[in-house]
């Protein structure tokens, strides 16, 4: 017996599109993903981004900046790391750049410096250089600048 996989009509998507762009941010690779996955054929897929683009259900400068602003507050990672995260979903540098402008330099660092020092608390390694290479190698893999890593670390753990 062989499940049948569901197909879609062209207004079927775009109506399934709609409520999965107005729940939530996406760029324009996550909503061709899901597209493919649904079966659509590439002529449906263009038509229906194109009606999402038009009626503003998909905007790529917009989910760059939510993208940004959530991925800073919540996980606190560094502008790099935002970057190359937006990057691989292929989102123009035009807006993420736009979005990085969004982050407030005063702001940026206040949450670097409080992350790093609540960082360096909870590491339990005794040897200085072993907690120093811990602490610099976390604030790297979360995309924060590597002069203010060091600085940071050399810092907080002399």
């Amino acid at each position: 017996m062989q499940l049948s996989k569901k197909t879609y009509t062209v207004q079927e998507a775009t109506k399934k599109m709609e409520h999965y762009c107005a729940y939530q941010e996406r760029c324009h690779q996550e909503v061709r993903q899901k597209l493919t996955g649904m079966h659509m054929i590439p002529e449906a897929i263009d038509i229906i981004i194109v009606h999402l683009l038009e009626h503003n259900f998909l905007n790529e400068e917009r989910f760059a900046k939510a993208f940004v602003g959530g991925k800073f507050r919540v996980k606190k990672w560094g502008r790099r790391r935002l970057a190359f995260e937006l990057k691989k979903k292929d989102v123009v540098k035009v807006n993420i750049n736009q979005a990085l402008r969004e982050i407030e330099n005063e702001e940026y660092i206040e949450v670097f410096n409080g992350l790093a020092e609540k960082k360096a608390d909870s590491i339990k390694e005794t040897n200085k250089l072993k907690k120093r290479k811990k602490l610099i190698d976390f604030l790297i893999y979360k995309g924060w600048e590597s002069h203010l890593v060091y600085e940071k670390a050399n810092e907080l753990i002399p």
